[in-house]
């Protein structure tokens, strides 16, 4: 779960879709080297790394060590569902977190948040909740390069996803031939 407190209210969600990118991803940030933009990439492994997509929509990241990280794609909205939904001006709960941006938004990530160690249990934060279960592993979406790579993990079944799953996804929890496990 990503949780939230922010002005006395507490926001919370269930991560149910995610993206991996290593130091060797061309799609990565962390791809040409450490710069002030991706510092936070090449730092402690559990900490923020957030930056602005398109000078409008913030993204966040849980970084994992020396350039690594994982994008949070979407949540399943659990706690302080009016407060994001006012944040988002919008009352549709599947739409509410769908997307990296929709998510910051809702949960008022900005780049203040940038570094913020996400182990801590105060200010943001990741906290134990419910697992998957069955994780589907799909090519990464939203990017223009290494496309391919299945690096995208989703909760099979969540309505909460940024984008549907491939319809080469089957019941068994597989996408193009390659199956997650859960958790």
């Amino acid at each position: 779960m990503l949780v939230r407190d922010l002005g006395g209210t507490r926001l919370a969600g269930r991560i149910v879709e995610v993206e991996a990118y290593r130091p060797d991803d061309p799609a990565s940030h962390s791809h040409r080297g450490p710069t002030p933009r991706n510092r936070s990439m090449f730092g402690p492994a559990g900490h923020a790394y957030v930056y602005l997509s398109h000078g409008i929509h913030h993204c966040m990241n849980v970084t994992a060590g020396l350039g690594a990280a994982v994008l949070l794609r979407a949540l399943e909205p659990l706690d302080g569902v009016e407060e994001m939904a006012a944040r988002r001006g919008v009352e549709d709960l599947r739409s509410l977190c769908a997307g990296p941006g929709r998510l910051c938004q809702a949960l008022g990530i900005t780049l203040v948040d940038d570094g913020a160690d996400l182990t801590r249990g105060r200010g943001i934060w990741i906290a134990e909740g419910r697992r998957a279960a069955r994780v589907v592993r799909t090519p990464r979406i939203g990017i223009s390069s290494a496309r391919e790579r299945p690096w995208r993990f989703v909760e099979a079944g969540t309505r909460f996803a940024s984008r549907p799953l491939p319809a080469t996804t089957t019941g068994r929890g597989r996408a193009k031939g390659k199956a997650a496990g859960s958790g």
